[in-house]
């Protein structure tokens, strides 16, 4: 554990993010991977829920935009076929 004030509040502040941060990443891809096992018509509903998902772990700073993007195209790819 560290020693200054400061770096144990930064410490603290750090496992909180990273929970927080661990828990939309989850949702995330639970939400990725119930898109890819949808069929039908409920394939095509879930995919504006799954776009904004993506956009709100890029919003919260839990993903990089590149991958936010990356995640996107895929679904994209996957709905054209």
């Amino acid at each position: 554990m560290a020693n200054i004030k400061s770096a144990e509040k930064r410490i603290l502040q750090d496992a909180r993010r990273q929970k927080r941060n661990k828990s939309a990443r989850a949702h995330l891809r639970t939400a990725v991977k119930k898109y890819g096992q949808a069929e039908g018509k409920a394939k095509g509903e879930a995919l504006p829920a799954t776009y904004s998902k993506i956009d709100r772990a890029r919003q919260k700073g839990v993903i990089h935009k590149n991958a936010a993007a990356r995640y996107k195209s895929r679904l994209a790819k996957k709905a054209a076929k």
